[in-house]
């Protein structure tokens, strides 16, 4: 049995022991939890969807916690620090929390192999039982039928939005992809559906199960006003409520995916209107059309596929004047390059495109060279994002904007670029 006392070590661990970074199916994660005994006597909310889903989970979290009840959420990637994923009261859990939880599912384990994202699942909810949550607030990672968060129970069960990404894991097409993301939900238990054109796949399945579905624009919804806004389902409505504080036109329909999931959970944790105003106001969720405070105006959004492209296009369509607009830009090689760029090539004057350095990454030439064969002229190429970064601020004036977009990865690099200048 392999034991090491740092963080890192045991990370490096994870990435080796199991020979596929994904590997959908629940029966080998199923066994460990059985054998760790992890049966949560708390109520758990499963939150799946393309895109928003990390978003829902923090508007909840965050209502969840400013009404007193202690919260354990789980998302993933992280961006800077893995403890990101495990977080108390939206507050990330200490290295020796986790290296506590690692020990344990090591112990457990014998000679089943595990991802590193099932690992850290079964971490997550050993921390969460350890800690005595009132709640946890699970993000699926993938998908959500073979997802490992799926081998736990839930009270509520959250489909953000259904379109394209992993098509090599989860089907090429919206109906095929409903059915993955449709997987999180269960028998007689309340199911949201936020997007507002569900696959008929999902709905299907959602009968087929006896699943208490609620759709969006039919059994739940908003309606705007200036400053504010309300949320109405079935009997319950929601007057005078703030703008969420997370950025972006789309964060509006996350807010109400996240007050659905409220209400199913009403009768075990009430929350009122006092905490549901303050966490959306008060909601921080890095990366997420997230405005740096100072000049030029800059941009961090995590967006990576075609729907999380149109949603940035939306948001920066509604922006105010800027008088150059610079795309601080990379992507990784598995994902939709040509359709992404597509939504948002009208957006920007220059694009400032770094290298990845990593599996999955490319080269600043080879993006240039895609980005040229999609019809964008004015590209700089640099050997990192950092790089490309610091050349768009040089050339960057008070008036003008800067997008960074395209990964996870691309955040987290101007986010640690930022700081180390700072």
């Amino acid at each position: 049995m392999a034991s090491f006392d740092t963080l890192n070590d045991w990370l490096s661990h994870l990435e080796s022991i199991h020979p596929a970074t994904i590997d959908m199916g629940l029966a080998r994660v199923s066994a460990v939890r059985d054998a760790m005994g992890l049966r949560p006597t708390f109520p758990v909310v499963l939150v799946g969807g393309t895109n928003g889903k990390g978003s829902v989970c923090a508007m909840l979290s965050t209502m969840l916690e400013r009404a007193g009840f202690k919260v354990g959420t789980y998302s993933s990637p992280h961006i800077l620090r893995y403890n990101e994923r495990v977080a108390i009261n939206m507050q990330p859990v200490s290295d020796e929390r986790i290296v506590h939880s690692f020990a344990a599912i090591e112990a457990a384990r014998g000679d089943t192999t595990l991802t590193y994202f099932e690992f850290g699942t079964l971490a997550a909810m050993h921390t969460f039982i350890d800690e005595q949550v009132d709640v946890a607030v699970l993000e699926v990672g993938l998908g959500g039928r073979l997802d490992a968060v799926n081998i736990f129970e839930p009270e509520v069960s959250v489909v953000v939005s259904v379109d394209l990404d992993h098509q090599s894991y989860l089907g090429d097409t919206r109906e095929l992809v409903g059915f993955e993301k449709a997987g999180i939900f269960r028998a007689g238990k309340l199911a949201i559906c936020a997007d507002p054109n569900p696959p008929q796949s999902l709905l299907q399945h959602a009968a087929n199960l006896g699943a208490d579905l609620r759709l969006v624009g039919k059994d739940f919804g908003i309606t705007r006003l200036d400053h504010q806004w309300s949320f109405h389902m079935g009997e319950v409505h929601r007057h005078s409520l703030p703008v969420p504080a997370l950025r972006g036109e789309y964060q509006m329909i996350n807010a109400a995916a996240a007050l659905a999931a409220l209400e199913g959970l009403r009768p075990l944790l009430p929350v009122g209107i006092g905490a549901i105003k303050r966490g959306l106001l008060e909601v921080d969720w890095p990366g997420r059309f997230q405005v740096l405070p100072g000049r030029p105006l800059t941009i961090l959004d995590v967006g990576h596929n075609p729907h999380a492209a149109r949603a940035l296009a939306d948001s920066l369509k509604r922006m105010a004047y800027a008088q150059n607009r610079f795309a601080v830009f990379s992507m990784l090689s598995d994902k939709d390059l040509p359709s992404v760029v597509a939504a948002l090539k009208d957006e920007f004057d220059e694009w400032f495109v770094g290298g990845l350095d990593m599996p999955r990454g490319q080269t600043a030439a080879a993006l240039t060279s895609q980005l040229h064969a999609q019809g964008v002229a004015k590209v700089k190429p640099f050997a990192s994002v950092a790089d490309a970064w610091h050349a768009a601020l040089s050339a960057a004036g008070e008036n003008d904007r800067i997008v960074v977009f395209g990964s996870f990865h691309t955040v987290a690099e101007v986010m640690a670029a930022k700081s180390t200048h700072a």
